[in-house]
């Protein structure tokens, strides 16, 4: 009589259990469609006046009304961009250093303190990087760069500007800063899971360490790997205080350079949404916040196909 009980009892926890977990699912997927849903409201009116023209238009003048989406764009991408070319490589040196060469007691302090790194405040990294990094920034690569290439075609012009340390590189630079922790965190967690038989087996081959990596250890982890580059990436593309210290926040696109001061999504929303009158320069604003979530909603699409294509080539492979 009590097994019967205790059975109906544990039948009806695990119910309760699988509603809960399907309530939480629910409650979540709610929640984006309401983000979704609040986003194209707000947005609606410029969505109506300007179309898709707004995506491509580089004019953004509250004084005569007219809103164009294109500066910011281009600095939220181009940011996020030059973060990935300087972070990945890094934050995969960091994983293979601390899983495969790195000394037993220096691995756990060192692990700590790349850890520590992500839990400093955005604000802090955008002071730094407007006080001290730029002057460096400034003194001892904008200028000598700009003498070195003076004269070469295209070139000079992707180095032009006026040497102060603020513009695009300087803030890819400090994003690159923010989101190693968080690359090479998630790039050191699934390094460590590769089964060591794996890796012993290729060492006793004759590999390298490299060779192991490259061809034993990314091919087993590839799809945790690209997880923490696309974690990176989100936290790069929504990054807003420390690029609003030092992209400039300049609405206009004069040229290409990594030099010249421009402007973001994320710094455009946190400059003008609290003195935005309502209308279309609000709504324009609410716009940029859709195209942003587009954007990621893009980024995170492309990381599935890509590991899709991945395990298809595995198939096809064996």
């Amino acid at each position: 009589m009590s097994s019967t009980v205790n059975a109906a009892g544990s039948r009806a926890i695990d119910r309760l259990f699988g509603w809960s977990a399907r309530g939480a699912a629910i409650i979540t997927l709610a929640l984006l469609i309401g983000i979704i849903i609040s986003l194209v409201y707000g947005a609606w009116p410029s969505i109506a006046h300007n179309g898709l023209g707004f995506l491509t238009s580089a004019e953004w003048d509250p004084v005569k009304n007219n809103y164009g989406g294109l500066v910011m764009i281009y600095g939220t991408l181009a940011t996020s961009i030059i973060a990935l070319i300087i972070a990945v490589p890094v934050s995969f040196g960091i994983a293979i250093f601390l899983t495969e060469l790195s000394p037993a007691w220096l691995k756990r302090p060192l692990g700590t303190a790349i850890e520590l790194l992500a839990a400093v405040p955005s604000i802090v990294y955008g002071m730094w990087g407007l006080l001290v990094f730029g002057p460096i920034l400034a003194t001892y690569i904008q200028q000598p760069l700009q003498k070195l290439l003076k004269g070469v075609p295209y070139l000079e012009a992707l180095v032009a500007g006026p040497p102060v340390g603020i513009g695009l590189l300087s803030a890819g630079i400090v994003l690159a800063i923010m989101i190693i922790p968080f690359i090479a965190s998630v790039m050191r967690d699934v390094f460590e899971v590769t089964p060591t038989l794996l890796k012993e087996s290729a060492y006793g081959l004759g590999a390298t360490t490299w060779e192991v990596m490259w061809n034993v250890v990314l091919p087993y982890t590839k799809a945790g790997v690209i997880g923490g580059i696309m974690l990176g990436l989100g936290r790069a593309l929504g990054e807003t205080m420390a690029v609003t210290f030092l992209i400039g926040n300049m609405n206009q696109l004069d040229s290409l350079s990594l030099f010249e001061p421009a402007n973001s999504i994320t710094s455009a929303l946190a400059n003008e949404f609290a003195e935005a009158a309502e209308g279309l320069h609000q709504a324009s604003l609410m716009y940029l916040g859709l195209v942003l979530f587009f954007i990621t909603f893009v980024v995170l699409s492309l990381s599935k196909i890509l590991l899709s294509q991945l395990r298809k080539g595995e198939g096809a492979g064996t």
